[in-house]
């Protein structure tokens, strides 16, 4: 059986006055949206290069929601009645994480 599907992203960066960029990061499934935030601080020191807090923000944003979808991947394995394997098992069998 083949399973095709789509997922949408969205990336909205935002910078403040005093050097803080914010990154919203949303993931739309089609059936439900998850939200991956990440921020970056600029030391007061350092050059005003924006795209350096726009890659900092985004990569945390992304790494969020990175970890947001395995503990929902890992809620759902549980749910379909999977033991969840140990460190050794996940490398051999099963859906491994």
């Amino acid at each position: 059986m083949t399973h095709v599907s789509e997922w949408k992203v969205r990336l909205h960066l935002f910078e403040d006055d005093d050097g803080t960029t914010k990154a919203r990061l949303v993931l739309d499934t089609g059936a439900t949206q998850i939200v991956g935030r990440g921020s970056a601080h600029r030391h007061p020191a350092d050059a005003d290069v924006p795209e350096i807090g726009d890659e900092l923000a985004a990569g945390r944003a992304m790494n969020n929601l990175a970890r947001q979808l395995i503990r929902a991947a890992e809620r759902d394995i549980e749910g379909v009645g999977a033991a969840r394997p140990s460190s050794t098992q996940a490398q051999a069998i099963g859906w491994s994480l």
